[in-house]
């Protein structure tokens, strides 16, 4: 009798341990979900490829010295940490995950199977998860969806709008045309037409349904401070802002633009010029005028503390200036000596 009690007791206990294995094995893999219509980067760095990302008082980026390989950091370029082997772009972060295109074939190591497409890790890089296999061109986190556009060869409509739940549990096409998705507010994404016009149209994330909101000629609008800033595709791609209160326009500069961003109180932008190229700085209403280096340059992400960008025609070096006074261009020399590290431990 004492053996049979002594059997069940065991046996209980045994029952109990597994129970609570598959418990902790369940809510440790179970996807944490978002309350409201979070954003995982601003509209600026996804329009520059997202190659930066600021969340909760940590910087996520793409280091060009480590084929694209994502890396986290402090806002002041120390404490670097070396996330994926693989080279990522358009990196989203929410409270919880990192979402990014990841694309192996970026490494150039030819004897490896190229992985790619949309990824979802954990903010420290472990536990990476493919959400879709495929070219993704440009993804925005938008509450618990994360929009991007797809493109695919065989299709005849070449890249078009979709959105795929963070627990990788829906994937719906939202619209048969090339839809830029950067540009997500309150859970409206502003962007503009390309099938038949360049107006300013509005997609409501609680239904995806889309209406107009201006019948503008614009390019890569960001909404900030009440303003919609884009590229005036009419007048040669020159920087201006809509009020929509006001339906007033202000042309910020006659510059013909190649790309921009906004943060804080500045916009900088590329002027595009055969005689005198460069990056430029202004005021968000257009004054204060000053450049920041001469020639062209590319991928323009902004983070609290620095202004990232690299040469038009190569990704290394990086540079960087300080986002707020005085302008102070340099090579950003932490990423390399961090990816030379890295590169050694192989």
């Amino acid at each position: 009798m004492k053996d049979k009690t002594k059997l069940m007791a065991i046996l209980a206990i045994s029952a109990v341990i597994i129970i609570s294995g598959f418990t902790v094995m369940f809510f440790t893999q179970r996807v944490r979900m978002n309350d409201g219509y979070v954003t995982g980067n601003t509209a600026g760095n996804l329009n520059n490829k997202g190659l930066f990302c600021e969340s909760d008082g940590v910087v996520y980026f793409s280091n060009a010295y480590d084929n694209g390989c994502l890396y986290s950091m402090n806002p002041d370029g120390t404490n670097m940490k070396k996330l994926t082997s693989s080279g990522v772009t358009s990196i989203n972060a929410d409270s919880h995950y990192l979402y990014y295109f990841l694309d192996s074939g970026q490494t150039g190591d030819k004897f490896v199977q190229r992985n790619y497409g949309i990824y979802r890790s954990k903010l420290n890089g472990k536990n990476p998860k493919c959400l879709k296999r495929g070219n993704a061109i440009a993804l925005q986190l938008c509450g618990n969806y994360l929009y991007y556009q797809n493109f695919d060869n065989y299709n005849e409509n070449g890249t078009e709008l979709f959105k795929i739940k963070i627990d990788k549990s829906e994937d719906t096409r939202i619209a048969d045309f090339m839809v830029n998705p950067a540009c997500i507010v309150d859970g409206i994404m502003y962007f503009n037409g390309t099938k038949k016009d360049h107006y300013l149209y509005a997609l409501n994330a609680a239904n995806d349904s889309i209406s107009v909101v201006w019948e503008g000629n614009i390019w890569n609008p960001i909404y900030y401070n009440g303003y919609f800033y884009y590229m005036d595709v009419g007048n040669n791609y020159r920087l201006c802002r809509y009020l929509p209160s006001q339906n007033a326009v202000e042309v910020l500069t006659n510059d013909r633009v190649d790309t921009y961003n906004i943060y804080g109180d500045y916009i900088y932008y590329q002027k595009n010029s055969q005689t005198e190229p460069a990056l430029m700085r202004m005021y968000i209403d257009g004054s204060g005028v000053e450049m920041v280096a001469a020639g062209n340059y590319s991928n323009i992400n902004i983070v609290s503390n620095y202004v990232y960008f690299n040469a038009f025609d190569s990704t290394v070096p990086m540079y960087r200036t300080p986002l707020y006074g005085s302008i102070q261009v340099s090579t950003f020399d932490a990423a390399e000596e961090a990816a030379i590290k890295e590169i050694n431990k192989k």
